[in-house]
């Protein structure tokens, strides 16, 4: 699935009907796979981001705040060995490079940043219009909520709250 979405989400996006096929396909296999592993801290802080602000007007999709998520989620986990270690495996079995484990994490976490760019998906809770007042003020309810989302338990790194508190103001002013 992970080669399938680097080779084929671009052009699927840009309207290549063969290549949204693969990625259904490639979709249908990722799902077998949360399935079997279960998700992590990413899901969790984008289920609560969707509801938090689908009041606002400024509704963030789920797969977009996953995206926006992400890279702060590898750079939080990679603190744990054996974390950074598969994400070394999964930046060498698509060819990122890298000659350590912390070189490929930041090939790893630069790829899907230029995927995002390519696919218009924004960089920062700020940039989909959401008022750093309403941010600030409804942060402290996301963070508890996503602490006590069930995703949250299968994170490779068990955060404390502060973390998740820190990744959502990275993902807010884009640091």
């Amino acid at each position: 699935a992970i080669k399938m979405i680097k080779a084929d989400l671009v052009d699927s996006y840009n309207g290549d009907m063969q290549k949204r096929d693969s990625m259904h396909n490639a979709q249908c296999l990722a799902g077998m796979a949360f399935s079997n592993a279960l998700l992590g801290i990413v899901h969790s802080m984008a289920h609560k981001t969707g509801a938090v602000f689908a009041d606002y007007g400024a509704h963030i999709i789920h797969g977009a705040a996953n995206a926006m998520y992400l890279p702060k989620v590898i750079q939080f986990n990679a603190k744990d060995p054996t974390a950074k270690k598969r994400y070394g495996e999964i930046a060498d079995f698509i060819g990122l490079g890298g000659k350590n484990d912390d070189e490929k994490v930041s090939a790893l976490i630069k790829a899907i940043d230029e995927l995002k760019a390519k696919i218009g998906i924004k960089n920062t809770i700020k940039d989909y219009g959401i008022d750093e007042k309403d941010f600030l003020d409804r942060l402290d309810d996301m963070v508890e909520q996503a602490f006590d989302d069930q995703c949250t338990g299968a994170n490779p790194r068990y955060p404390l709250m502060s973390e998740i508190k820190q990744m959502y103001l990275n993902a807010y002013y884009g640091k």
